[in-house]
């Protein structure tokens, strides 16, 4: 019998050969086929779940700190300077990642700086968790920013350039409700870990666990399909869409659309960003991201322990009551979620508007009136929780959801990225003037100038926000071109 000649050296030869003909490693004959049978064998929630993820990284740290600080002052001896520098670090690092880590996904592909941010995040965990000093914590914290700010950059452009046009507002929620999942998780490590000995060293360190699922699970992860077709990957672009779509003829049509505005003659960068074409989802980007914060989500989510302690609960019975809101939070987020492709986007501002204001409203009267009404200080902490549904519902979701999918793909990233840094801004002068504010107007008082935002932002979201919902990215962007071309001819 004649005996089977091994092919495989030859083959692999001219694998390499044709590897190197097309720029490719020759590890990359062997590891391509493997990926597509992963790529295969993935599932849309797989997808969207670790996509995701990189909310409860940011939702966990900005939870974990306030019941984290209780500790580290007694322990470092920290002064009340270096506890606004401890808190304020991660707000710093995050204007300095979404700044610097959003803009590089449009060149680098969204799934390499996802991993990234994972491993920066891990970094920047086990830093904090193993600090001795005010000024390593503080350095520690500034790296965890900078991971937190390229999630809030990345994440959303992400999920709205993978899901469909009709789930795009449910799964994009996704982000938000891994954000509050994320702050639950910090409540319960607060409470649970008070009296443990080290407790805010574990309190901060045990983040680098979500950081550390969020890199194992992100190898597997998907480039983004309008990514690899605006690089001349189609192929892989149409391998990830059959995944999302199942469907041979969603995937050809969608394609097709990408591609149209791919091919489109853009300037790119800054030029784009500030041009006629994206100037409206830029104002509106804009608005949207100062607004959400200047409406006080911050301010009452700290503000609520003093809340509840002003009220006669204890300490611990405070981070208990905490936890209690963690998780009215989620579900308040998931029910947004599952609604969020039924009703407009700018309806949903709207609404969330008029509750929050009128809960502030309710809130102030409530502290203002204080001991002197025996009911007063409950109505303050079932305003609060009032307050938070709708802002978990609406405006904590939304603003994500939209700045997410109105860019142009030329400059998704770059957009995402600016709107994400202007949030992180608007958040990091809104902590920063909290307490100054406070002093001046009074406990009370201080809700009423957030409730005037919210009332104001009613009118921004009626004149200046574009609906989104129901609409594939593709003909958002077809639209804003037809806007840009309308005004010029016009001019």
């Amino acid at each position: 019998m004649k005996k089977q000649r091994n092919l495989f050296p030859y083959k692999f030869t001219q694998g390499c050969m044709s590897a190197l003909k097309d720029d490719l490693l020759p590890s990359q004959v062997l590891i391509e086929p493997q990926k597509e049978l992963i790529m295969r064998k993935l599932s849309p929630t797989f997808i969207y779940f670790f996509g995701a993820l990189g909310g409860l990284l940011f939702g966990y740290d900005t939870g974990v700190i306030s019941g984290a600080l209780l500790f580290i002052q007694t322990d470092l001896h920290v002064h009340a300077w270096a506890q606004g520098w401890i808190t304020s670090a991660v707000l710093l690092g995050a204007v300095l990642g979404a700044l610097i880590i959003g803009p590089m996904s449009d060149r680098l592909g969204r799934k390499k700086l996802l991993l990234l941010s994972a491993i920066i995040f891990f970094i920047g965990a086990l830093g904090s968790g193993l600090s001795g000093s005010e000024m390593m914590l503080i350095i520690s914290r500034i790296i965890l920013g900078i991971s937190v700010g390229a999630a809030s950059a990345l994440v959303p452009t992400y999920l709205s350039e993978l899901a469909p046009a009709k789930q795009r507002g449910g799964i994009s929620t996704m982000f938000q409700l891994m954000i509050m999942s994320g702050i639950l998780l910090a409540y319960i490590s607060n409470y649970g870990l008070q009296n443990v000995a080290g407790n805010w060293h574990w309190m901060l360190g045990l983040a680098a666990v979500p950081a550390a699922l969020l890199f194992i699970g992100g190898l597997f992860l998907p480039e983004s399909p309008r990514f690899l077709v605006r690089h001349n990957q189609e192929s892989q672009a149409r391998q990830v869409l059959n995944i999302i779509h199942g469907k041979e003829e969603l995937v050809e049509q969608e394609i097709a659309d990408i591609q149209l505005m791919a091919n489109e003659e853009k300037t790119g960068g800054l030029q784009e960003l500030f041009g006629s074409m994206s100037r409206p989802v830029l104002i509106m980007a804009m608005g949207l991201a100062i607004f959400q914060q200047v409406m006080g989500c911050n301010t009452v989510l700290y503000f609520a322990p003093t809340i509840f302690t002003s009220v006669g609960f204890g300490k611990s019975a405070a981070l208990l009551a905490h936890v209690g809101i963690g998780i009215f939070n989620v579900i308040v987020t998931y029910i947004a979620m599952k609604v969020m492709d039924k009703v407009d986007r700018r309806w949903m501002l709207n609404f969330g508007a008029w509750g929050m204001g009128i809960s502030l409203v309710l809130m102030s009267v409530g502290m203002m009136l204080g001991s002197s009404v025996g009911f007063a200080k409950y109505l303050a902490v079932i305003a609060l929780t009032i307050y938070i549904a709708f802002f978990s519902a609406t405006w904590g979701p939304v603003m994500w959801v939209m700045i997410g999918e109105s860019f142009p793909l030329n400059i998704r990233g770059l957009g995402n990225s600016f709107g994400a840094v202007v949030n992180w801004a608007a958040n990091f002068i809104v902590s920063l003037t909290f307490l100054p504010l406070l002093q001046f107007f009074g406990t009370g008082k201080i809700f009423l100038l957030y409730a005037a935002f919210c009332f104001l932002s009613i009118w921004f979201t009626s004149k200046k926000v574009i609906e989104t919902r129901g609409r594939s990215l593709e003909n958002i962007e077809a639209e804003l071109r037809s806007r840009a071309n309308h005004l010029l001819q016009k001019g």
